[in-house]
């Protein structure tokens, strides 16, 4: 099976809705994944990953599922900048927005339990919301007859593995999934990983001979947006500090 785990396109944040780019950028995704035999699609309730599924619902005649812990992770952290002369209230509290000056001298942030105590969480909803996030994908891979044990799922009996199912979501809710899926510290992910609007990451479902009713999870292609080079629709900056993409990706 496949898990497609595609991020909003660019989005209009004033209106929660799409920019005219953005539009332009649902369809092409449209195009690419009518193609593709598309068994289910789960969809946060914002208003810019509903009009993102849109035009892929549409070509595949499928109502998409929405699901309360796919909206973009509600949850800020407590900064402490003060001691880089900084005024914290003037920069970003989002949990992916971290000054590298902070995160990349803090080994804590590298580990898949200890980031959890670190100051910048203390009074946060950050680890409710990340419980929610795992215990979400958990019981959607066990609704799609994936049952997690660790790192491993147990494949339940008339599992058809051939399947597609896609989650139109978010880049901080998106690298969420990542860490889950992989195992990775969240703020290591949330980092280091990019996922540009209207991109698909795919998550196939991987099998070991002999063990054939058990799989692990692997994420075979982050942030693809074959869709807009196709096109030559320029990839979007949003959701980056610097303007890297001045024109085609590729």
């Amino acid at each position: 099976m496949r898990f497609l785990i595609i991020r909003h396109a660019e989005p209009d944040y004033a209106h929660d809705s799409l920019t005219e780019k953005g539009f332009r950028e649902a369809e092409l995704l449209g195009r690419q994944l009518s193609g593709v035999d598309i068994a289910k699609i789960y969809v946060s309730p914002l208003g810019r990953a509903q009009r993102t599924a849109e035009p892929t619902a549409l070509s595949h005649n499928i109502t998409p599922v929405t699901l309360d812990w796919l909206r973009e992770f509600p949850a800020s952290v407590n900064p402490p900048y003060e001691k880089y002369g900084i005024d914290g209230e003037k920069l970003s509290r989002c949990p992916w927005n971290m000054l590298p000056q902070y995160w990349t001298k803090n080994k804590n942030l590298y580990d898949p339990e200890k980031w959890r105590e670190d100051p910048l969480y203390d009074g946060t909803a950050v680890g409710d919301v990340t419980a929610q996030i795992d215990a979400g994908w958990d019981a959607l891979t066990r609704e799609n007859g994936y049952i997690r044990r660790g790192q491993l799922y147990d494949i339940e009996p008339g599992t058809d593995e051939s399947r597609t199912v896609a989650l139109f979501c978010h880049l901080g809710l998106g690298l969420a999934l990542i860490s889950r899926i992989t195992g990775g510290a969240l703020p290591f992910i949330w980092q280091t990983f990019y996922l540009p609007t209207s991109s698909v990451t795919t998550v196939y479902t991987e099998k070991y001979p002999p063990f054939e009713r058990q799989c692990t999870m692997r994420i075979i292609g982050v942030g693809d947006v074959s869709h807009l080079a196709r096109a030559g629709e320029p990839t979007s900056s949003s959701g980056l500090h610097s303007d890297i993409y001045t024109g085609r990706m590729f």
